[in-house]
């Protein structure tokens, strides 16, 4: 059970985790604004995906320069794309039924979605993406 503990802190309790808290934060601003104004023109259901692939391209970004500090390459942009599809489709869920069956505003549907599936998108992107071991 310590080893668990210990694992569980080693990856969570980390300089690299909070930076990627607080780009999550940035990224998480940057796709709802980008999902708000396409939705202005797109179905907001579309412009909620085309935001969050705007979102996804400046979080690879951020999250190779400054969590990682890992060049940028193609491979691992793919497997950053790789690693975000579980938070995507748990997202894409979230706005459905917070917006479409729900009924409320756009912007907490966005937001709220944002907010689901950090702690998964992490581990995937540390362990996969970015190839860092738990320490």
């Amino acid at each position: 059970m310590d080893n668990i503990v210990q694992k569980f802190k080693n990856t969570f309790y980390t300089k690299e985790f909070i930076t990627f808290l607080i780009i999550g934060v940035i990224n998480t601003f940057n796709g709802t604004a980008f999902s708000y104004l396409y939705s202005s023109f797109l179905n907001e259901n579309i412009a909620f995906i085309v935001g969050y692939i705007s979102g996804l391209i400046i979080s690879y970004l951020l999250n190779s320069f400054i969590t990682f500090k890992e060049r940028l390459q193609f491979n691992k942009f793919i497997k950053f794309v790789i690693s975000y599809i579980p938070n995507f489709i748990i997202q894409n869920i979230v706005v459905v039924i917070v917006f479409n069956l729900l009924g409320l505003n756009k912007l907490i549907a966005y937001l709220l979605a944002a907010i689901i599936g950090i702690p998964i998108t992490f581990i995937l992107m540390k362990f996969f993406a970015f190839n860092k071991k738990i320490n």
